[in-house]
């Protein structure tokens, strides 16, 4: 890698705020990737860690954590990164395998699904995310060559301004069916930017459409501050979570989509430990047990 990806990085890059929160999610996937017992590959995202200056002497292997497993950060946090990427990687695969043939990654960050995933020849990958991210994002995958396996549309803006008018003028079509991703994303956003976007989302999307996103249930995130994933990330690398997260109340998305004649299922990240065998567990002033994962689908007739 020539090393110029750093040089391409602005104030709505990822060297700070929310952006550097992808660089966290990308250590985590790198770190996945060479585990024994590995959830998910993506070759990628180690050089997007190396290519960051604010990240390039994180782990990305659990071999150069000093505590493994342990550890709080790189050890559970980056396991849970780890296992929400193979749980949308499986949904994500499940939805073009019933016949949807675009992909929308919404907040898209250091997202590789469209180099990594073997999807569908005619599926078409848009990927919504500030342009600071994406140009990042772009100049580390072309120093190392890397091609996407489907047709992959970036579509630089930000999710507070018109992406609807930037994602339909980037050749998204309403009538084919689609599934979305939010992966990550929808706590960073005040309540009624929430609400809209999923409204947005059922406004375009038709039958045989799927959805699926993370979501928080905590009354009280403050109450977490001290947790052990929350500390360890403020204190060993300077993202502070908390800062970061809206809040404001949250909206009843999963509600809402039932209510609109979408089908919902609502899982806790612990459901798919127990399913893969492998990831974290609940524990004491534990800031992953309001965290849920919903899958929702608008069904044929």
């Amino acid at each position: 890698m020539s090393g110029t990806a750093s040089q391409h990085t602005d104030v709505d890059g990822v060297n700070g705020g929310v952006g550097l929160t992808a660089l966290l999610v990308a250590a985590a996937r790198a770190i996945e990737t060479y585990r024994h017992d590995s959830l998910a590959q993506d070759v990628h995202a180690e050089h997007f860690v190396r290519a960051a200056p604010a990240c390039e002497h994180w782990p990305v292997r659990i071999e150069q954590v000093p505590d493994g497993d342990a550890d709080p950060l790189w050890g559970r946090f980056a396991r849970y990164f780890g296992l929400r990427t193979r749980t949308l990687d499986d949904f994500l695969l499940r939805s073009v395998g019933t016949g949807a043939r675009q992909v929308v990654l919404l907040g898209a960050g250091l997202d590789t699904r469209a180099f990594r995933l073997d999807l569908p020849s005619d599926c078409v990958v848009f990927e919504i995310d500030r342009a600071g991210v994406l140009a990042f994002k772009q100049q580390v995958l072309t120093d190392v060559s890397a091609a996407p396996k489907v047709t992959r549309v970036p579509v630089p803006v930000d999710l507070r301004a018109d992406w609807v008018g930037a994602l339909t003028t980037s050749g998204f079509d309403p009538a084919v069916p689609s599934v979305w991703l939010a992966e990550g994303l929808l706590f960073y956003l005040p309540g009624p930017a929430e609400t809209y976007l999923i409204d947005t989302v059922d406004m375009l999307t038709t039958a045989g459409s799927a959805l699926a996103f993370e979501a928080k249930l905590e009354k009280d995130l403050l109450a977490y501050r001290d947790s052990a994933i929350y500390t360890a990330t403020r204190e060993r690398i300077g993202i502070d979570l908390l800062h970061l997260f809206d809040k404001g109340p949250r909206p009843d998305s999963a509600g809402d989509l039932t209510a609109k004649g979408w089908s919902t299922a609502m899982h806790t990240p612990f459901d798919f430990t127990r399913l893969h065998g492998r990831g974290p567990l609940p524990e004491p002033n534990d800031a992953l047990e309001g965290n849920r994962w919903v899958f929702a689908h608008r069904p044929r007739p």
